[in-house]
């Protein structure tokens, strides 16, 4: 997207993105904590300082939910309405991709959305989710002890978790919450000049990323005071002791004034991210897209995924072809909410930001195979998956960006591709 995206819905092209693509087939390296493994990292951490970077903040979500954003497609038809009849092999991805019978989630797990970034958010992530799409307090540690070296850089690293409200209402607000935490915690940043924030988001935190750059964008915009509007009209008509529509208006105002991130510039990195929100280039620097692909399809378009059907229900057990989590959850998916309040906000965001609505068209936004976003380069990497062990430990081929062992290549992959 161009500058002054004003919030508006990422293409689904199919063509060649030329030399925004690149390609690699994924190399652990040296072992993680071995001595030569901390003399690279060091070396990256080094890169990392001359390029300005002041900052980086992991960001993750909670993986054991409706990843595939099901509960909308069953709301707006699916097989209960017989769209899928005729549609061979539609019945089984459906069932892939529902939380109560694709194996990702167990009910009994002691921790669900909305989180909260708290400690006790971490641990109980850490203790559930390991390092399956969880920058887990371990992963960041490392990755700081790793960066700073012998001499300490001074590059602050921190994990974040958002809500997991997974809908176009708890997007927004998870946007809101990460603005004003950013905020706050980059008040005591010491400015060089061009200092730099790197914020590194897995899976549907990309879209919380992507809001937040609309948000960010230079200058005043209609559809930035539209979207301020409609969550303070929701947050007066569904008060919640997590919302200050008080906060909310100083927000406003710093974002307006130019006054936010203390001045640095964000650039970002996204692991997994599905297309749908678009990117205003103006609100963020630097953009970086890596997504796990195994270029399967015959016709050599690369950079497409492949949505064939029956047989893409066969495959994504086996994860075949990459990060189905990422091919799947795109436009016309999301979670509903019970509450008919929480619902008429999410058709007045929909209006907004998504004209692609009911269950045929994400059939169609899903079958046009796209990888990459709009903006920004992307990486399209072969990652190894280990399958045994079943969904809860790969997500269908989402959950390996957040493995310890593939921190190097995925910190080396961010250095050349943003600051080389």
């Amino acid at each position: 997207m161009p500058h002054e995206n004003n919030f508006q819905h990422a293409i689904y092209s199919r063509s060649n993105p030329g030399d925004r693509v690149e390609y690699r087939v994924f190399q652990q390296g040296s072992q993680v904590d071995s001595a030569p493994w901390v003399l690279a990292m060091n070396h990256l951490g080094e890169q990392f300082v001359r390029a300005g970077v002041k900052a980086i903040l992991f960001l993750n979500g909670y993986p054991y939910m409706d990843l595939f954003g099901a509960a909308r497609l069953d709301e707006v038809g699916g097989l209960k309405r017989g769209y899928s009849r005729g549609v061979s092999g539609l019945e089984s991805l459906l069932a892939l991709l529902r939380p109560n019978s694709n194996g990702i989630v167990n009910p009994n797990d002691p921790i669900h959305s909305p989180l909260s970034n708290t400690v006790c958010s971490f641990e109980l992530l850490d203790h559930v989710a390991k390092e399956v799409g969880n920058f887990s307090t371990d992963y960041v540690r490392r990755f700081a002890k790793g960066i700073q070296g012998k001499s300490d850089t001074g590059i602050k690293c921190q994990r974040y978790v958002w809500s997991s409200v997974n809908h176009h209402v708890g997007r927004v607000e998870a946007a809101i919450d990460l603005l004003d935490f950013l905020d706050t915690w980059l008040k005591d940043v010491t400015l060089g000049q061009g200092g730099r924030v790197l914020l590194i988001g897995h899976g549907h935190a990309g879209h919380v990323l992507a809001l937040l750059s609309n948000i960010l964008a230079t200058g005043e915009t209609e559809a930035r005071s539209r979207v301020f509007q409609l969550l303070d009209r929701y947050w007066r008509d569904c008060p919640d002791e997590r919302h200050s529509v008080s906060r909310l208006e100083a927000l406003f105002n710093l974002v307006v004034e130019g006054r936010v991130l203390n001045g640095m510039i964000a650039d970002v990195v996204t692991l997994g991210t599905p297309v749908r929100y678009g990117w205003d280039t103006s609100g963020v620097g630097k953009m970086l897209h890596v997504v796990n692909h195994r270029p399967i399809r015959p016709d050599g378009k690369r950079w497409l995924s492949k949505m064939d059907l029956p047989q893409i229900a066969w495959e994504m057990p086996y994860v075949s072809g990459g990060d189905y989590v990422q091919q799947l959850a795109v436009a016309g998916t999301d979670q509903w909410p019970s509450i008919p309040r929480a619902q008429k906000a999410i058709e007045d965001f929909r209006e907004m930001f998504e004209p692609y609505d009911g269950f045929e068209r994400w059939l169609e936004c899903a079958r046009r195979n796209t990888r990459c976003q709009n903006d920004g380069n992307c990486l399209l990497v072969d990652y190894p998956v280990q399958v045994e062990n079943g969904p809860r430990e790969h997500l269908f081929g989402h959950g390996c960006y957040t493995d310890s062992r593939a921190m190097f290549f995925t910190t080396k992959e961010i250095v050349e591709g943003l600051y080389s």
